[in-house]
């Protein structure tokens, strides 16, 4: 089956169906050497058709191959994992819902009282550091629970927030790192990225607190954040960069942590 015929019979876009290649989930069984073109089975289509409905499902696109290819309580706890996910966010979209409706039939304004934080300065700052920890200590695990990978990602996310509150750039910068290194841990490239990028941009905008190893620290999550999207050219590329930075970085003890993260990494 040409890639045309493929994605008519799984309705899976052609970009789609390269994309998947490149990430080894649905690889055409051929390749014309010449032309380049792409060649799948018809015994696919049932694998295709199955991706189709993860994606429609929302299932994360590097969870879907470990779905599949997963024995049935495998694919029972995977799915619930997921299941779990979109609960939650469920939640938080019923209840921005509710807050809308009050809104719309006036009985909560938008202008009444200027919000006061209930926290101080203090406890801002010491729940940034003890959740930024929790979050290391939880990535260190060899293996972790559905529930420990939710708990991971709300713990790097709340570390990020307090210190929204009263960090310096460079601990919103660092924030945001974890937020990347978490994602790619968990192999959600989208975020990862994001989340990457956005680290890199406040080391580069600058301002307190920076130290001479956070732009090598930058490069090496954005070429982790890229590996875990698949694209290994991108990566290797971030990763010569931070190598790079590090001939700049002073203390051997951050230059051992960096290289030693880069070398996870193996590009």
């Amino acid at each position: 089956m040409t890639i045309g015929a493929f994605s008519r019979a799984t309705g899976l876009s052609a970009k789609a169906l390269r994309s998947y290649d490149r990430l080894g989930l649905l690889s055409p069984v051929r390749v014309d050497p010449e032309t380049r073109y792409r060649f799948y089975g018809p015994e696919q289509v049932p694998r295709g058709l199955a991706v189709r409905a993860l994606r429609d499902l929302e299932v994360p696109l590097l969870e879907i191959g470990p779905l599949l290819d997963s024995d049935p309580d495998g694919v029972r706890e995977r799915l619930l994992a997921h299941q779990r996910r979109l609960a939650s966010r469920s939640t938080e979209l019923k209840y921005a819902l509710t807050r809308l409706q009050q809104l719309i039939e006036g009985k909560e304004s938008l202008m009444s009282d200027v919000a006061v934080d209930p926290v101080d300065a203090a406890t801002h700052r010491r729940l940034a550091v003890e959740l930024f920890n929790r979050s290391w200590r939880l990535l260190e695990q060899e293996s972790r629970t559905p529930a420990q990978d939710d708990e991971l990602i709300h713990c790097a996310h709340a570390s990020r927030h307090h210190w929204g509150e009263v960090g310096t750039p460079a601990q919103l910068a660092r924030g945001e790192n974890q937020c990347a290194r978490v994602y790619a841990a968990l192999g959600r490239p989208e975020p990862a990225l994001h989340h990457a990028n956005r680290c890199l941009e406040l080391v580069r905008a600058g301002g307190d607190g920076f130290e001479d190893w956070d732009v090598a620290s930058a490069l090496e999550i954005l070429a982790r954040a890229n590996l875990a999207a698949g694209d290994a050219s991108e990566a290797a590329h971030y990763a010569e960069l931070a190598r790079a930075e590090l001939e700049t970085t002073a203390d051997p003890d951050d230059r051992e942590v960096i290289a030693s993260q880069l070398a996870e990494l193996g590009v």
